[in-house]
């Protein structure tokens, strides 16, 4: 199902954000920082502590599919609870003394020298990659058949682990409560930071007894409770609809992103050449010829001919 309940998923990138994002941390037990403690403290860790500024530069730095994951409750408690982990980890390593060792240093200094290359190529590629209207609607044109669909629904829902608290949700909407906000309040799913909102989505997409119920809707209209492996859903239907192709203005984004990665190259390939051109650059190869690595392969005319297999010998009866 195409509900996003990827969890292990998320604390898993968390972990690794985390704990590789050590050159942020601002805390006395791990490393320190010159610069003074942003916002309220949101945990105390031994002699450090982690603050909601700490806590938005986490949020800023993770990939944008994990965002909204961040947005709920568990998300945000999970996101905290690596965080000390990652606190008590540069904690210990100062008092062993990794914090100070040479490799340490090294790469550090290495880290420092991608970051400010990644930040340069960054700012350069995205002024000046841009995707004009009249490319996407040219490639629009010439791969309509890339925007087929089949027959198409919108839904919002709702998602809670007991019947009870469905119930009572349900018993709230039908008393003239908003489904959005109530989506946003106590649905455990990652849409309800998009007040339930699941976007569009067709056969198949999502487990037989959210798509029965979803497809028996009209839209506007409200599901009674329904029950899937993932919880207690209340689903609405938002819009319906037909196959066919879809309209330019609705997979504009889509036409973006596949136009742009080239557009990018070929900016990429322009600043190659002008920082190349007005820079002395002298290449020693026989410096590089030397410097190691595995030897050319054989000229064509040098390799031995392949010998061709011999016959197997005949089966003894």
């Amino acid at each position: 199902m195409k509900l996003i309940t990827a969890t292990k998923l998320f604390t898993a990138t968390l972990c690794v954000a985390a704990l590789v994002g050590c050159q942020n941390s601002n805390t006395t037990g791990g490393s320190k920082s010159n610069g003074k403690k942003e916002g309220a403290v949101l945990a105390e860790v031994n002699s450090g502590s982690i603050t909601t500024g700490d806590f938005e530069r986490e949020l800023k730095n993770l990939p944008e599919y994990l965002k909204t994951m961040a947005d709920t409750p568990k998300g945000r408690t999970e996101m905290l609870d690596t965080m000390v982990i990652r606190e008590l980890i540069l904690q210990q390593a100062s008092k062993d003394g990794l914090d100070k060792s040479a490799e340490i240093e090294e790469k550090m200094q290495d880290l420092k020298k991608r970051l400010i290359v990644e930040s340069f190529l960054k700012k350069k590629v995205e002024t000046e990659s841009k995707v004009s209207d009249d490319d996407m609607k040219k490639f629009y044109e010439q791969n309509k058949d890339k925007f087929k669909s089949g027959e198409q629904i919108k839904a919002s829902h709702i998602l809670v682990k007991t019947e009870k608290e469905a119930k009572d949700i349900l018993t709230q909407l039908k008393s003239g409560g908003k489904f959005e906000e109530l989506a946003q309040k106590n649905s455990i799913d990652s849409s309800s930071a998009k007040g339930g909102d699941l976007g569009w989505f067709g056969k198949g997409n999502m487990v037989p007894a959210f798509e029965k119920a979803a497809l028996a809707l009209k839209e506007g209209q409200i599901s009674d409770v329904v029950k899937s492996d993932f919880g207690f859903h209340i689903i609405k239907l938002t819009g319906k609809r037909p196959a066919g192709i879809r309209p330019f203005e609705e997979v504009k984004e889509q036409i973006k992103g596949a136009i742009m990665p080239s557009k990018q190259q070929e900016v990429f390939q322009k600043i190659k050449e002008e920082l190349k051109k007005s820079a002395k650059i002298t290449i020693k190869e026989d410096v590089l010829k030397s410097f190691g690595g595995k030897k050319e392969e054989a000229k064509a005319d040098d390799k031995k001919p392949v010998e061709a297999p011999k016959p197997a010998a005949p089966e003894k009866k």
